[in-house]
């Protein structure tokens, strides 16, 4: 008889499964070129990237206004891309 524990199927469920990708909602462009990027994400909560300082925020209460004050206030130019 083979046995097969819980937690080894668990985990190759898991490695074969990707979780729901955030939706982007929003892109606010700050004074330096840079974009910030406003996610929805799989929980109904926001979160934003700057692609200039590289700063990330999440939280249940992020808001539109949060990210238009970091675009209004960013000064760091586009950070180049990853290859």
């Amino acid at each position: 008889m083979t046995v097969t524990s819980i937690a080894s199927f668990a985990a190759a469920s898991a490695s074969s499964v990707s979780p729901p990708a955030p939706v982007l909602v929003s892109t606010l462009p700050t004074g330096a070129g840079a974009d910030v990027h406003i996610y929805r994400d799989t929980d109904g909560s926001l979160s934003s990237e700057c692609t200039g300082c590289g700063e990330y925020a999440w939280t249940l209460r992020i808001t539109r206004e949060f990210a238009q004050e970091h675009a209004a206030t960013c000064l760091r130019r586009p950070r180049p891309m990853a290859a």
